[in-house]
């Protein structure tokens, strides 16, 4: 807080022009309010302060009614009644002024009035009302600084009901020629969406209008509604999946301008926006997931700068790829980045490691298990944040196995934790434990009393109602209810023996419910001595009033005979002339309940098999009684929420004073030579850079002398020496995982790694083997949130009625593209394609038979000698799209059949599998590509499967990153019943990009019938475009002189030793066609080129551990598209 507070005061004076020269960074020291400031800075006491602040007040007060104050002055006079606001003084007098500084004076003195009333007034202020025709005026304005001020204003403050009057005017500046204005009119629509949704509905085609704005900004405060809106309604926005995906593709790629960079990371906030609005559009969604996994896989290989921003990036595409619909090497990768983590010595990364696994565990149990010798380390860490997270990992990996050992682990946590929030979670996640999971009756009961006696009266209530109402209602063994309700009934008759003095208060309650409910069942037992034992909770001093009465309701029940009963009218005598009420009333039915048995077995029958009462919880009963009341004037009642609420709008700020916050080391603060107000700079020294601290001889600076050094940069270092302590400095290194950076940093981490010895590691194994039981391959799992199939929950609850449970249905949503199919190596070294399900590739061995054809381009099934099972390798799904049939196996017979009908001139080359494109009951579009020395070809086979013959044949294509050319010949313009047409087409890349689409429609008609057409859409990879550019050094570098879009990037080396660079070309030579021109010592060139005739030349340099690759190209986007595939071919080498 104390850092928003000097930013804001640092940034005054330029507001204000109060200093001598505009925009400077210091107080102007003849300013009132740097005056003030340094009055207040030079006290030594609260009284004095609020003696001086209301000198200024009073100050303040007199000249702003002051008729003959001008507006300059007004201004000055607000910005000291805002620093005397935050400092917890009430200013309320100032709130008219300030709405009339707003709707007066020049530009600036607007701004400052509209700054003062934002900071003063909330929504519901009823002096708002005022600002309303000043804010429709300055939006109807033509200066665009008063429109920026008032748009401003509304999305901070306006209230809710005035939100009508103004929202055509808002509307109207979506249009707005200048982006600034667009996006402060998107910000103003998304408050009106938070406060008064129903209000904008009726806008949402407007908000795809502002996601579609030139201007990244403006589309950028667009993401925040659609975040909204899609969380609540997802279905209704799967259509603009592929526009997400669009400008995920474009940020990630680096094509919005630099100011969005963050430490070189192109908009990082933005990336992990449009990840959390993926994630939720591809949740149980296969073929929405499909569409973004390239993008997915693209936001992960980027993401790989040192630096805590790619971190967070990285965190978001891991939760994204496990809540979408899974992909097998997508979940690799994920689980790989999720590992460096995980065993990076960085605390932060090690935490983020364990958020990420503990999110991913409920979909992967298995990858708690690569890590378990990890995870028992974190159990131990000095770090009692590392030590939390991993608790909740295993709480996610609980099963009925491991259960023990868990909860003990988190009970051990429980007796040294001194955190109420920590406690409170861990005691709520140990009783749920144990009602699920709980192996006997002996282990549910202890494990709770000490969830009782651990948690005290800081565990949410109902945790002990839970417990009572698992006692009350049952199970489905009578034997088994009554086995339980003794050991607890002997568990608490024992500790009520021993000190019940240290037990918390709800403990005690709920002792006393069971014993009144249930000690009759150990028949060997006196209720006199029960009583007795209840009636000492009675005079313990720490006892509650809540408590004494849980105690009084116990002994109504207990007392019976002449012992009981004579107990019970000596406690009935004592609380019968208490003060508190509730515990009179209760001795009152005591005496009375204890002098009649029959009306006390009415009143508290013991028989186990009493029906449930009914009870009235909307308390009808008293409705006379409260008519009655609101005639008499009696206030409505109101629930407390909305008390709450009522309370909190009637302070638009809180006037108590601000403390002095600091940390709990004040050697990591450090004093710069920047000014604040009070002499103390908390800026980075804060996260413990460095231990460098300069004093000033200043009876206001801090004395840090002989104060030791805590905390660092990565956090406690409690046990590190002295001599250790020295600053660390971080030298930037080439680009490297998080595990190699934990690893090149491990010489400086910040607790000395003690050398396990053998027992050690003994006692670990074993622990890890008693913790992760459960979660292999064959045993049964039960994560929290999932059904575990082979064992039962141990406390079920009785069945209240014949309750039938619906079996889940497995629904597949429709997929606009095909399913996947099986992908053979390409040129028998391209093994580095992510290719999506629409392609598919064959074995370079592959060749095309040749096959009788017609005139026309149409080959009869019954000339080619083979029966066309397309229709029946492919079921239709409603949405026309070809599926393959699950009892066969893809690409089978329907392949075999068409590649039948290729031309004669592609035999003998290597071609990619044929794949369905597109389907309906009378037409099936297929195709597959060709690799040729100087082209690519492209060949779609037309199967007409009705019994009419198919006439007017169109194919249109619709792609701006390809050229499609047809072949001579090409043309079909008729398809007869049953039989199939080929037409062959040329494909030249335009734009390149890591995959290119070949987008289109086929166009049909019957003799008789209506035209018909049918979209489809192809997908191959640009590396099918590249072919070697054989060239000699001196053509290289002549080449190298004239191409100026190149790329820049570090890439990891095969293998270490002087033979690297050849190892890392070679395989790069394996998986891609390019051609190596000549390897000199740690340097090497390559060429390769883009048909047609489009060179790319790469430079490879062996420099620090890494291969620093340089691509230079006279196409944009071409170095980029292959740096990935690079990046793509080494690791997965």
């Amino acid at each position: 807080m104390s850092d928003v507070v000097e930013k804001t005061l640092t940034a005054l004076p330029s507001l204000l022009s109060l200093d001598s020269q505009p925009g400077a960074a210091k107080l102007s020291s003849t300013s009132k309010l740097g005056q003030l400031i340094r009055s207040i800075t030079e006290l030594t006491s609260k009284h004095e302060e609020e003696k001086l602040i209301h000198r200024e007040l009073e100050s303040i007060k007199e000249q702003v009614s002051s008729p003959n104050t001008s507006m300059r002055q007004m201004k000055e006079l607000m910005v000291r009644a805002i620093y005397c606001e935050m400092l917890g003084y009430e200013t309320s007098f100032s709130y008219i002024h300030a709405i009339k500084l707003a709707q007066q004076g020049t530009a600036l003195e607007k701004r400052v009035g509209y700054l003062t009333v934002s900071l003063f007034l909330n929504e519901n202020h009823e002096l708002l009302v005022l600002l309303v025709n000043t804010v429709l005026k300055d939006l109807q304005s033509t200066n665009l600084i008063e429109v920026c001020m008032a748009l401003t204003a509304v999305s901070q403050m306006f209230p809710k009901d005035m939100i009508p009057a103004i929202l055509p005017l808002v509307e109207d500046k979506l249009n707005h020629p200048k982006e600034i204005i667009r996006r402060k009119a998107v910000l103003a629509l998304y408050k009106f969406y938070l406060i008064a949704p129903n209000q904008v509905q009726h806008i949402h085609n407007k908000f795809r209008k502002a996601l579609c704005d030139k201007d990244p900004g403006v589309m950028t405060a667009s993401l925040h509604i659609y975040f909204r809106i899609i969380q609540e309604n997802p279905e209704g926005y799967k259509d603009l999946t592929a526009s997400f995906v669009t400008i995920l593709k474009q940020v990630v790629g680096g094509k919005l301008p630099m100011d969005f960079n963050y430490h070189s990371v192109p908009a990082p906030w933005l990336q992990i926006q449009l990840l959390r609005i993926l994630s939720v559009l591809g949740k149980n969604d296969q073929s929405t997931s499909e569409i973004m996994y390239e993008v997915l896989g693209e936001s992960l290989r980027r993401a790989e700068l040192n630096h805590n921003i790619t971190y967070a990036i990285l965190f978001e595409c891991v939760k994204c790829i496990y809540t979408v619909h899974p992909k097998s090497d997508l979940l690799e990768k994920a689980a790989k980045c999720i590992g460096n983590f995980v065993l990076s010595p960085k605390i932060n990364l090690k935490y983020l490691g364990l958020k990420a696994l503990t999110y991913v565990v409920q979909q992967d149990p298995k990858l708690a298990l690569q890590h378990q010798m990890t995870i028992i380390e974190c159990l131990d860490h000095t770090d009692l944040i590392i030590k939390r997270e991993t608790l909740e990992l295993l709480f996610r990996i609980t099963n009925a196995q491991n259960v023990t050992v868990i909860v003990e682990k988190m009970l051990e946590f429980l007796r040294i934790s001194k955190d109420d929030y920590m406690t409170t979670d861990l005691v709520g996640k140990v009783a749920e434990l144990a009602e699920k999971y709980a192996p006997d009756n002996e282990w549910f009961i202890e494990t709770m009393n000490t969830v009782f006696s651990v948690g005290g009266d800081m565990m949410e209530p109902d945790i002990p109602n839970s417990f009572l109402k698992l006692l009350s209602e049952g199970f489905d063994s009578v034997e088994e209810d009554r086995k339980l309700r003794l050991f607890a009934v002997d568990s608490y008759i024992s500790l009520l023996q021993g000190e019940p003095g240290k037990l918390p208060q709800r403990f005690l309650q709920v002792i006393s419910w069971v014993l009144g409910e249930y000690s009759h069942l150990r028949e060997e037992i006196e209720p006199a001595a029960v009583l007795k034992l209840l009636a000492k909770l009675l005079d313990l001093k720490k006892t509650s009033s809540e408590t004494k009465s849980w105690v009084l309701m116990a002994v109504m029940k207990i007392c019976d005979g002449g012992a009981g009963i004579s107990v019970a009218q000596e406690i009935s005598e004592i609380y019968s002339n208490s003060l508190d009420t509730v515990l009179r009333q209760k001795a009152q039915e005591l005496q009375h309940l204890s002098q009649n048995p029959e009306l006390r077995a009415r009143v508290l029958p013991r028989h186990p098999g009493l029906e449930p009462l009914e009870v009235d919880s909307s308390l009808s009963f008293l409705d006379g009684f409260v008519s009655e009341a609101l005639a008499s004037g009696a206030a409505p009642y109101k629930p407390p929420h909305q008390r709450q609420e009522e309370l909190a709008h009637t302070k638009a700020l809180s006037l108590e004073p601000y403390g002095l916050s600091l940390p709990i080391s004040l050697s990591s603060c450090s004093i710069s030579d920047r000014q604040s107000p009070t002499l103390l700079s908390m800026s980075s020294g804060l996260s413990g850079d460095s231990n460098d601290v300069s004093h000033k001889e200043s009876s206001t600076t801090l004395k840090l002398d002989g104060v030791k050094r805590v905390w660092g940069r990565e956090g406690y270092l409690a046990q590190r020496d002295p001599v250790e302590e020295a600053a660390q400095v971080e030298v930037p290194s080439p680009i490297r995982s998080p595990i190699q950076q934990g690893e090149a940093d491990d010489s400086h981490s910040q607790t000395a790694t003690p050398v396990p010895t053998i027992e050690c590691k003994q006692e670990k194994q074993q622990l890890a083997s008693s913790l992760f039981v459960g979660l292999g391959s064959h045993s049964p799992v039960c994560l929290m949130g999932k059904s575990e199939p082979n064992l039962s929950q141990r406390f079920r609850q009785k069945a209240k009625g014949s309750v039938s449970s619906p079996e889940a249905t497995d629904q597949t949503p429709n997929s606009l593209v095909s399913a996947p199919i099986a992908v053979d190596n390409y040129l028998s070294d391209n093994l580095l394609d992510p290719i999506t399900s629409e392609l598919t590739l064959s074995s370079p061995k592959q060749t095309l038979s040749q096959a009788p054809t017609n005139a026309n381009g149409t080959c009869d099934e019954a000339s080619a000698g083979s029966d066309t099972k397309g229709k029946d390798s492919f079921l239709i799904r409603d949405s026309g799209v070809p599926v393959p049939d699950e009892d066969e196996e893809p690409g089978g017979c329907e392949d075999l059949c068409l590649s039948s009908y290729l031309p004669a001139e592609l035999t003998g080359l290597p071609h990619s599998e044929i794949t369905p494109l597109c389907s309906n009951q009378s037409l099936d579009l297929s195709a597959c590509h060709v690799e040729e020395e100087e082209s690519l070809g492209l060949i779609l086979f037309i199967h007409n499967s009705s019994h009419s013959d198919i006439q007017q044949i169109l194919l249109e294509f619709d792609t701006n990153e390809l050229e499609v050319s047809c072949v001579l010949d090409g043309l079909v313009q008729e398809v007869r019943s049953h039989s199939v047409a080929v037409c062959q087409y040329s494909l030249t890349v335009k734009k390149p990009s890591v995959h290119v689409e070949v987008v289109g429609m086929v166009s049909y008609q019957f003799p008789a019938g209506t035209p018909q057409s049918v979209p489809f859409s192809y997908k191959l990879p640009l590396t099918s475009f590249i072919r070697p550019l054989t060239v000699s050094t001196e053509e290289y570098g002549k080449m190298w002189l004239a191409f100026s879009n190149d790329t820049k990037q570090n890439l990891t080396l095969i293998s270490d030793g002087l033979e690297s660079l050849r190892a890392t070309l070679r395989a790069l030579k394996k998986k891609l066609p390019i051609h190596v021109v000549e390897i000199i010592g740690v340097e090497g060139i390559a060429a390769c080129r883009l048909l047609r005739d489009q060179p790319c030349l790469i430079h490879c340099r062996v420099h620090a551990g890494t291969l620093a690759v340089w691509l230079r190209s006279q196409v944009p986007d071409l170095p980029d598209c292959l740096v990935y595939y690079c990046q793509r071919a080494l690791l997965e080498h």
